[in-house]
């Protein structure tokens, strides 16, 4: 990472987690293909459930990214054993906040779906499904640790295929599962739910096979393991905003439920479904970031200031290209995307609006998402934490509520995520400014 091509490392580390990236979208998006075989009420009930998934997440990947940005700079800087203890304390977090997760949705999940008041068929729906994806969690939690951990070490090809041998499983058995095929038991949405973790599970497996048998970087030493202050701290100094960052999203989303289910239930629906369906855009910017950020922490700790540039810079044009296309296929196709999920007419009509109104949004989103990735590498993760608060619930859901409270038109809800993304890109400009001045023009040239 500190002495190959900025655009072959840069192409050669992002491919992989782009496409790693975009089988964690196809997890959920799967999954609600065929669940919307079931029945609407299906459907609704696991985009009911979806914010409860995202707060895991929000944990697993944020603190992976905190490990990721502490390991990358430990090999900068030539630090070896600091960068192994960083891993073990990244594998130790994620075992206590597995067994924490676990725990919260095998006594509370009842509690936790009737705070959306549904109807009785989406409660047991909604209840059934989260508590087969929520209680062993674990799974998932391990396995974006393994996947963040090799990519510190610049082996993003071993992170990539553990996704991906969790996606495709999730993908074959998602159906065989819930319609009863091959001689297996008609599980329903609990055949869903399965199929998902069972695929984490096997992820899981093949990440910790790549870490701790065939990377020579990182060696993971469990063996007399006792956790240090000092890396909790440095490993949550910017983990921690990651989390709060993406927990965000699953306030908004909670939030958004609230405001959406007061329409109709379709419209919880169509927002699940969209928030999903977003990922196919958003996932392999985000993972091109991922592997970007890697480099551009490398590099930092090696104080080579002229790499961080590039990198960043290629970054942004990449992002801002897949953003622009993913945008012009939300804006001409909204109609054949959303009949994938077998949508009613007015899922259908809601739907078309929804993608239309938000998608030029995308585009903001780009460099906000770039800007973000450079903040978290120079050890300025509270930046990206201030923007996403801004973004998702200082701006978007009072904008949300504002035009709702307003207009009293479903339709016009979802121009506050357009206004939500603009805020927050001027935002971050005034940031990228700060960092420029305080971090980078004290690097040598």
């Amino acid at each position: 990472m500190g002495v190959e091509p900025i655009r072959s490392l840069v192409l050669k580390m992002s491919f992989p987690m782009m496409v790693s990236m975009l089988m964690q979208a196809m997890y959920n998006i799967v999954d609600s293909i065929f669940v919307s075989r079931i029945s609407e009420n299906a459907l609704t009930a696991v985009s009911l459930v979806f914010p409860y998934q995202m707060l895991i997440v929000a944990v697993a990947v944020g603190t992976g990214v905190g490990v990721n940005s502490l390991v990358a700079r430990r090999l900068g800087e030539k630090r070896q054993e600091d960068a192994n203890r960083a891993a073990a304390h990244g594998e130790f977090l994620s075992l206590l906040s597995g067994a924490a997760f676990g725990l919260l949705f095998a006594l509370f999940t009842p509690q936790l779906i009737a705070v959306f008041n549904p109807d009785a068929e989406i409660y047991d729906y909604a209840c059934t499904y989260l508590y087969y994806v929520g209680v062993p969690c674990i799974f998932l939690i391990f396995q974006c640790m393994f996947e963040k951990i090799l990519q510190a070490t610049g082996d993003t090809f071993h992170a990539m295929l553990s996704q991906l041998t969790g996606a495709i499983f999730n993908i074959v058995f998602d159906p065989i599962l819930i319609f009863g095929l091959l001689g297996f038991p008609k599980l329903g949405v609990a055949g869903a739910a399965i199929a998902t973790v069972l695929g984490q599970l096997l992820g899981m497996l093949v990440g910790m096979y790549y870490l701790h048998k065939d990377n020579g970087l990182i060696q993971v030493k469990l063996r007399g393991f006792r956790p240090q202050r000092q890396f909790i701290s440095e490993i949550y100094r910017v983990g921690l905003p990651s989390i709060v960052m993406q927990a965000i999203g699953t306030v908004m989303t909670l939030a958004m439920n609230a405001l959406l289910i007061a329409y109709t239930t379709t419209a919880v629906a169509v927002f699940g479904v969209y928030f999903k369906i977003q990922s196919i855009v958003f996932m392999p910017v985000l993972g091109m970031t991922s592997a970007a950020m890697s480099i551009i922490a490398y590099n930092y700790g090696a104080r080579c200031k002229r790499r961080m540039l590039r990198t960043w810079r290629l970054t942004l044009y990449a992002s801002l290209v897949i953003m622009i296309v993913g945008m012009l296929c939300f804006q001409l196709f909204p109609g054949q995307i959303f009949s994938l999920f077998e949508a009613s007419d007015e899922a259908l009509r809601i739907g078309m609006v929804a993608l239309r109104i938000i998608s030029p949004s995308f585009v903001l989103a780009a460099v906000g998402i770039t800007n973000s990735t450079l903040f978290q590498a120079v050890g300025r993760g509270v930046y990206s934490m201030i923007m996403s608060l801004l973004r998702q619930l200082v701006a978007l859901v009072p904008a949300a509520l504002a035009l709702s409270l307003l207009t009293h038109n479903l339709d016009r809800i979802w121009l506050a995520f357009p206004i939500a993304e603009a805020f927050s890109l001027a935002v971050s400009l005034f940031m990228l400014h700060r960092v420029r001045r305080t971090i980078l023009d004290q690097l040598p040239a």
